[in-house]
């Protein structure tokens, strides 16, 4: 799909949803360095003592700095949370399975051992992750982010006639569409929540890209469905006043 189709099919599904924050590309590359794009460029705290640091938190946090600008990341840059570094295809189970956050999380009972082997991963390891405004990125993402409220997660549910809908860690969604095709939504977990400052209102949707044109004529068609209910509730609601 032409990047400027990409873009133009994203500014009308910001529109018809009435999103608040525009949709970012997600690019999983072969390549380490992408031409015209500059490395995230954000310093690493010392690390913990099974090794960990990266130059965010968690890798959903990425997400928000690339609603404003464009910018690559390498496994290094991943490292602090080994949750992420899992499902995003950086190492294996077997390779986060003995570090200190995870044993937080296991023994804290959020998640256990039995859990892993079913939660989504990215199927090949990329080199380097890309991330940036829809309409910014000069190369072809293979993931459209989108954050949602509970109506608009109504809204795009109805329109495809059923999303699949996840819940934590909510950074397997993006392996969901890039690997398995399928638009996913996550109500959240408490630990990207924190990391990311996410609001309560508000869930991670991922689309394939090569879905993206199918999923706005979706909502571009039950977009007068949606506003005929809403006319009749309300006119409805009227006799009750």
């Amino acid at each position: 799909m032409p990047e400027g189709e990409i873009a133009t099919l994203g500014a009308e599904l910001s529109r018809l949803l009435n999103l608040a924050a525009k949709p970012i590309g997600i690019a999983f590359r072969e390549e380490a360095e992408t031409p015209g794009v500059e490395p995230v460029g954000l310093s690493r705290p010392a690390p913990t003592e099974d090794g960990r640091t990266g130059a965010v938190p968690a890798s959903c946090v990425f997400w928000g700095l690339a609603e404003s600008r464009t910018f690559s990341t390498v496994e290094a840059d991943h490292c602090n949370c080994s949750v992420g570094l899992y499902t995003h295809g950086w190492r294996s189970l077997g390779e986060v399975a003995g570090k200190a956050d995870v044993a937080a999380l296991v023994g804290a009972g959020w998640v256990g051992p039995e859990d892993f082997p079913g939660i989504p991963q990215v199927k090949d390891k990329p080199a380097s992750i890309v991330y940036g405004p829809l309409g910014s990125l000069p190369v072809a993402p293979d993931v459209i982010y989108v954050r949602l409220n509970a109506k608009q997660a109504m809204v795009l549910d109805d329109a495809l006639g059923g999303v699949r809908f996840e819940g934590k860690p909510q950074c397997h969604v993006l392996a969901i569409a890039k690997d398995g095709g399928e638009t996913a939504i996550s109500v959240g977990c408490m630990l990207s929540r924190v990391r990311t400052g996410m609001p309560s209102g508000e869930m991670s949707c991922a689309i394939p890209t090569g879905k993206l044109a199918e999923v706005v004529a979706a909502v571009r068609r039950n977009a007068e469905t949606e506003r005929t209910v809403a006319t009749y509730a309300a006119a409805d609601a009227v006799r009750f006043a």
